[in-house]
């Protein structure tokens, strides 16, 4: 019996120790990020690194802001993600409600073809694109990073595995009183997952407003350039200067965290929750 409580008391004193661990190895980065935007240039990589700098230098914020139209590219970025997000969440939910719910012919091979694209890369996918915008004359647009991405198989696999997890009964009982699939959609499962919407609308909005790629292809006007393009232009083939990036890094992490944090209940439960049922 006392081996059994003393393995009962070490358990979980190991299992915070490891979970510590983790937690500062994570964070360890952004600490690093957040110190080099306050040290003077060349002092960030002296050993032993100081992880608080000598002499704070606020001069990189604004030398930042200097180098390149941070603020219009953050305009642009939080403009093509929040659109990419309310299409995408969208265009999911629809879409997973039916294959969840409706019954038509082929609907699970149909799911299975659609579930498939997911393992094509996406570079592979770029110069088609690429020659699509080029004929909807949409090069040099927002459209063209927003329209390719409204659909996406991810957010409607993650939003039928909730919808497959809510009870049937709600919605017999919404039909017996009159409802019409669209509204048993709108009025009973939409509320319901709230949860689930967040943890794809997070997500959605995490991968577009740090997408590098799609912009550099598709954009080549530096009034139309989103975040992740501005911080490239503070690398060169000859140097980096990383005290003015990790400053601009910084700032380009607040709107994201801002998000995550409002969001963060929803997110925890919805990722809890979706692969519940397969």
């Amino acid at each position: 019996m006392n081996m059994n409580v003393v393995s009962n008391k070490i358990k979980p004193f190991v299992s915070h120790i490891v979970l510590l661990i983790g937690a500062l190895m994570m964070v360890m980065p952004f600490v690093w990020m957040l110190s080099t935007s306050l040290k003077q240039p060349g002092t960030e990589f002296v050993f032993p690194p100081q992880w608080i700098p000598e002499k704070f230098d606020w001069s990189n914020y604004p030398g930042a802001l200097d180098r390149v139209p941070l603020f219009t590219q953050m305009l642009n970025s939080l403009k093509v993600a929040s659109l990419i997000t309310i299409g995408q969440v969208a265009t999911s939910a629809t879409a997973a409600y039916a294959f969840a719910r409706m019954r038509f012919p082929g609907r699970e091979w149909l799911f299975v073809v659609y579930l498939a694209t997911m393992m094509v890369p996406e570079h592979v996918k770029l110069i088609p694109q690429f020659v699509v915008m080029n004929y909807l004359d949409m090069l040099d647009t927002h459209s063209s990073l927003i329209v390719p991405k409204l659909v996406s198989a991810f957010g409607v696999f993650l939003l039928r595995q909730f919808f497959m997890t809510i009870p049937r009964e709600l919605e017999e009982a919404a039909i017996i009183d009159g409802c019409n699939p669209l509204r048993v959609f709108w009025n009973i499962m939409l509320p319901l997952s709230k949860p689930a919407l967040t943890a794809l609308a997070i997500f959605v909005f995490m991968g577009s407003w740090n997408d590098l790629l799609h912009p550099l292809i598709f954009i080549s006007s530096n009034e139309m350039r989103t975040l992740p393009v501005g911080l490239a232009f503070f690398s060169d083939f000859n140097q980096v200067d990383y005290t003015l990036l990790m400053a601009a890094a910084t700032m380009a992490l607040g709107p994201v965290i801002v998000v995550y944090l409002f969001a963060q209940r929803y997110f925890i439960e919805g990722i809890a929750l979706s692969g519940i049922k397969g």
